[in-house]
């Protein structure tokens, strides 16, 4: 089967600001949820047959906190949807895909997720998840 996108990825210093600024462009978010394996605090906004991650650092520490102070707000990743997140690393390593994530970690919703590293995707950072079945 082949990947399905599942959201795009907007980094955002302040989440409850930017739900209000989507808000006003007519998206309500599908939940707000805590990630503490990430240290972000996350809004997906659904959209069609896929939906808007925003997505704010909780500390100073950590991968998005480092990429606001680098780059500032806005795009962050892409998301792609797969059936067996084991096996599409597997995969993709075999073909030489630099993985950021050899093993996948928890995220929200107890989905499994793992990203690949811009380095091999042409300057975008890839995020693989597979969910799990009460979430898919």
């Amino acid at each position: 089967m082949k990947p399905i996108l599942d959201h795009i990825g907007i980094a955002v210093k302040d989440l409850d600001a930017a739900v209000q600024t989507y808000r006003a462009l007519g998206f309500e978010p599908g939940s707000i949820d805590d990630v503490p394996g990430f240290g972000v605090k996350i809004a997906f906004l659904p959209m069609g047959d896929g939906s808007i991650e925003l997505v704010q650092p909780v500390s100073d520490a950590g991968a998005m906190a480092k990429f606001l102070s680098k780059k500032g707000p806005g795009f962050h990743h892409i998301c792609l949807r797969v059936e067996d997140i084991r096996a599409e690393l597997a995969r993709l390593e075999g073909l030489g895909v630099q993985v950021v994530d050899r093993e996948p970690r928890e995220g929200a919703h107890g989905a499994l997720v793992a990203f690949l590293h811009p380095k091999s995707t042409g300057g975008v950072l890839i995020e693989l998840v597979q969910k799990t079945e009460e979430k898919a």
